[in-house]
């Protein structure tokens, strides 16, 4: 049994020794081949401590730190070896995401949680700092309970299936928020954020955008389009909890856009409602399932 022990041994010291060796000459690839080390490290690391006890790892830890010169700790190793568990489970993988990406992933427990975060960071070229805020803000915890067991069960999402709840806005300068006007120009100070809180393929067209219904000029908060789904989304800004009347208002206003703005090839308008306080019996009556509510919060 020793001599397997040191035989995986040697073809991971191989390994990582030729990495610290690739490291030092050739600097433009070097995100590239760690990864390509790490997993084939991490596949040798697999079943060791199971197969020749606990204590393998500490001892090839300590051996590599040894002969390498940089410390390779028991700690690391497992790292490795649990991102490659990892991996064998997601679809593919990303050539965007750097070892750096992965180490903030390795302690979800949930796969579908780290194929979502995977996924996010290349929809948007996520940085390493970037996706670390977005692990904090729980933005996977923040999506729909639907939402979440369609990535599970692999089915058909929707455009509203992203949009996050409550749904973080930017407050940068600490603004007071006691009307709808002052949330509207909170969102306006940061509007990539902003879409980007909603989901995919979303842009901004135009805020208090003005549609003339019989002899009154009524005025969108904010008109969006959706490239991803084709559709236009219209976005009404409430401070207070979601009222009946709301849905009756945002529907007018999704129904002139369809009927006045969209054309023959581009999908029904849905529309998004920001409250203070979701109010589930309002939702569950209405008539219309493109029409969403979500709490906000100011961050």
């Amino acid at each position: 049994m020793i001599e397997e022990i040191d035989k995986t041994y040697v073809q991971i010291e191989n390994k990582i020794l030729n990495h610290e060796i690739y490291q030092s000459v050739k600097d433009y690839s070097k995100a590239k081949e760690k990864m390509k080390t790490y997993l084939e490290v991490g596949q040798l690391l697999k079943n060791v401590d199971t197969k020749y006890g606990k204590n393998v790892i500490k001892d090839y830890s300590n051996r590599l730190t040894i002969k390498s010169g940089k410390k390779y700790s028991t700690s690391l190793l497992y790292k490795i070896k649990q991102f490659y568990s990892i991996i064998e489970k997601v679809p593919t993988l990303s050539g965007k995401l750097t070892w750096s990406h992965w180490y903030e992933m390795l302690s979800f427990d949930d796969i579908n949680k780290i194929i979502y975060y995977v996924n996010q960071c290349e929809v948007y070229n996520l940085n390493v700092r970037k996706l670390r805020n977005r692990i904090k803000s729980n933005e996977y915890e923040r999506l729909p309970v639907d939402a979440r067991n369609k990535l599970k069960s692999k089915d058909e999402l929707n455009i509203i299936d992203f949009v996050k709840n409550p749904i973080h806005i930017k407050n940068s300068e600490n603004k007071e928020l006691i009307s709808e006007k002052i949330i509207q120009k909170i969102i306006l100070e940061d509007i990539p954020s902003f879409l980007e809180e909603l989901g995919e393929g979303f842009t901004f067209i135009k805020n208090e955008y003005i549609i003339k219904i019989d002899d009154r000029y009524n005025y969108i908060d904010l008109l969006l389009y959706n490239i991803k789904y084709k559709c236009y989304v219209v976005v009404e800004l409430k401070v207070t909890e979601l009222k009946k009347e709301y849905t009756g208002q945002i529907m007018t206003y999704m129904n002139y856009i369809d009927k006045n703005v969209k054309t023959i090839e581009e999908n029904d308008t849905v529309g998004i409602i920001k409250c203070k306080q979701d109010n589930e019996y309002v939702i569950k009556y209405c008539s219309d399932d493109r029409i969403i509510a979500r709490e906000y919060e100011l961050v």
